[in-house]
């Protein structure tokens, strides 16, 4: 079953072109990787998804339902049951680690905000940092505070842009193997985006290669090692 399809996918910033005839379909409930040089159109890919940016052309279903097609958005940001973690991670420095988590959930009024805010931090083994603030954590704390804040929404699609791109390899694989865990617990899909290849080779999950706005290869690791691409035989070394 595929949870967000793109269909032939245009996308440009003034004169600049960024993605062209993109086409591909995300599994529900699995982990897919977007990998690629930076500017390949990774990020844009994301944006996308989440409702930020509306295509010049093609269309974007999720659920099968038709969310943004030629130009205009049928469906807004908030409404689409995505969580998205930035680069920068975005995080409140005058919140404390658990405002930050719980400020989503206020924005939308939800009910039982304590339990849920202390449920995901227990989850995240961060229970203990709750009333700290951004700056009295380490760089993997704060990782986990923004991903967490975005999956204490319960969000249906996970967007993940280069999250873990300044952290220790050691710590980067802690955090990802807890995400499998808890992706398995709370079946989100989750779209994973990093011009750092060996992030998704140590992963049984989809790897999609982009360059210059286009796919030129995707599937399992096995798959892509197999590929006679020039330009993926050249990116990604085995």
């Amino acid at each position: 079953m595929y949870k967000i399809i793109l269909e032939n996918i245009a996308h440009s910033y003034g004169d600049k072109q960024v993605l062209s005839d993109f086409s591909f379909s995300f599994e529900q409930g699995k982990t897919t990787y977007l990998v690629g040089p930076s500017g390949c159109g990774k990020t844009t890919v994301l944006r996308l998804i989440s409702g930020l940016e509306t295509p010049s052309q093609g269309i974007i279903k999720i659920d099968g339902k038709i969310v943004s097609a030629e130009g205009k958005t049928s469906v807004a940001p908030h409404q689409r049951q995505t969580g998205f973690v930035f680069q920068d991670l975005a995080l409140w420095p005058h919140f404390t680690v658990f405002n930050n988590i719980a400020f989503g959930l206020k924005e939308r009024k939800a009910s039982a905000i304590k339990e849920k805010v202390s449920e995901i931090l227990k989850l995240f083994g961060i229970a203990d940092k709750a009333k700290k603030y951004p700056h009295q954590l380490s760089g993997g704390q704060k990782q986990m505070v923004a991903i967490a804040r975005s999956l204490v929404l319960e969000p249906d699609i996970l967007l993940m842009d280069e999250p873990l791109a300044n952290i220790d390899i050691k710590l980067k694989e802690s955090i990802l193997q807890h995400l499998k865990i808890l992706q398995q617990q709370l079946n989100f899909t989750m779209i994973y985006v990093t011009h750092e290849h060996s992030e998704s080779m140590n992963v049984e999950n989809c790897i999609v290669v982009m360059n210059a706005g286009k796919i030129e290869a995707s599937g399992s690791k096995e798959e892509i090692a197999r590929s006679e691409n020039s330009f993926v035989k050249s990116f990604i070394n085995f």
